[in-house]
């Protein structure tokens, strides 16, 4: 049997550290609060708040697409049920085709509420349409600012999604453009127009695709979460109000933009694109 020792044996700085350390830790400005955080369980809480702002930007993204479906359904001079209709294609298309190539459930099809935001902001469109023409909601580039907030959000979402699914950068890369741009495509179809990511040559599928760059750009050289959800945002936001403020974009085939959307065809007076 060991004989009890009256001295305990020499300890290292960091043990007697632990030994001292309170259960609690005195609060400058309040009682006392836990000491002891489980570190390991930063990420989770990181990747939960992430989680959160991206269900949340999905929403304002939906919000923000349907907004630029429903006002082009006015501007074609159709009725309730085409507004509701090209709301809720700009809103989920992009998406769709997203999870239909990742051969993954279709994210509304799990969670119809994204259809109904859809839905209901182009009743809400469509009703206020009626004492506020859609030519009113172009003046102040409402169309043009909700578009581009839809397009940055569902860009990096787009991209994070194809990445949890699977997929390489580069893929996801383009899934993330395919998310942003995809529905503005087929509303442009139904609308029986030239889709806007093709013509007039502001830089539109080129923020998409800066966004989308940055963001896997950021991924590679493992940078923190938040810094890789939010940058591409900004980037993508950037890109978009400076080409539709100074009229920058990528080159046009026969010299200048035409909004082919307006009278006669005058140039430089228009939309977004390319």
């Amino acid at each position: 049997m060991l004989a009890y020792v009256a001295w305990p044996a020499p300890v290292t700085m960091g043990a007697l550290c632990r030994r001292a350390r309170p259960l609690t830790s005195p609060s400058l400005i309040g009682p006392p609060v836990p000491a002891l955080l489980d570190l390991a369980t930063a990420p989770e809480i990181l990747d939960s708040a992430l989680g959160t702002m991206r269900i949340a930007l999905e929403y304002l993204g939906t919000v923000a697409f349907a907004i630029s479906g429903a006002v082009a359904a006015g501007r074609k001079r159709m009725d309730l049920v085409g507004a509701v209709v090209l709301a809720c294609m700009v809103a989920i298309g992009g998406g769709t085709m997203r999870d239909v190539i990742l051969d993954v459930p279709v994210f509304w099809m799990e969670s119809p509420s994204f259809l109904v935001v859809g839905a209901l902001t182009g009743v809400a469109v469509a009703l206020l349409a009626r004492w506020h023409p859609p030519d009113r909601l172009e003046r102040f580039r409402i169309v043009q600012a909700s578009d581009a907030v839809g397009l940055a959000v569902f860009v990096v979402v787009g991209t994070g999604i194809a990445i949890d699914a699977g997929a390489s950068l580069m893929v996801a890369a383009v899934l993330g453009i395919l998310t942003g741009v995809g529905g503005g495509v087929i509303r442009d179809m139904l609308a029986n127009d030239v889709p806007d990511v093709l013509r007039n040559g502001q830089f539109y599928a080129t923020a998409a695709l800066a966004g989308a760059a940055s963001y896997t750009t950021l991924l590679w050289f493992d940078v923190p979460r938040t810094v890789v959800f939010w940058v591409p945002i900004v980037v993508i936001l950037a890109v978009r109000f400076a080409s539709i403020k100074f009229g920058w974009g990528v080159p046009t085939v026969g010299g200048k933009r035409v909004d082919v959307d307006a009278p006669h065809g005058h140039p430089d007076i228009g939309h977004y694109g390319g």
